[in-house]
């Protein structure tokens, strides 16, 4: 469970907003929304533990993580959706990569058999061989066609991005 205590966050002498205290729980979804300015990308920098709040204090379950994309659109045209999902995870997602990046040499040294044989421990315990599966399912749950899963974000629904 995430949850925030009397969140305020104040730059000068106004505050952006006061007093926040919310539980999100396990299982629902959540949306936040509001005016242009009126502080969510903030709240989620706090939230995500990006930003300290000025009053108030964010708490997490010592066996939760928080998986977040940062709010550029641009920055992930060249992954497929699914990658950008998993990209959720950044460590599992740096491990992924340089696995692959050591699979993918003409030749493999032994530093690097070796390398890539406690990357796949790292991976498995990090559940990176269901990654893919788990990624699936979040974005069919949120209504996204399992068609577009391989699409790149460039390609995928462009007008979703404004």
């Amino acid at each position: 469970m995430l949850v925030s205590s009397n969140v305020t966050m104040q730059f000068g002498s106004k505050p952006l907003f006061e007093n926040i205290s919310v539980k999100f729980g396990g299982g629902n979804r959540y949306g936040l929304i509001g005016a242009n300015g009126s502080g969510k990308s903030t709240f989620m920098k706090i939230l995500g533990g990006d930003l300290e709040p000025t009053l108030g204090n964010v708490s997490l379950d010592p066996n939760e993580r928080i998986g977040k994309l940062r709010q550029d659109q641009f920055a992930f045209e060249t992954f497929t959706v699914l990658d950008t999902v998993i990209m959720g995870h950044g460590e599992l997602w740096e491990v992924k990569q340089e696995r692959d990046r050591i699979y993918a040499l003409p030749e493999m040294s032994e530093e690097d058999g070796y390398k890539v044989a406690d990357l796949e421990v790292k991976y498995g315990e990090m559940d990176g061989y269901s990654a893919e599966a788990r990624a699936g399912e979040l974005l069919l749950g949120v209504g996204i066609p399992l068609e577009q899963h391989y699409g790149l974000m460039s390609e995928v629904a462009p007008g979703w991005k404004f």
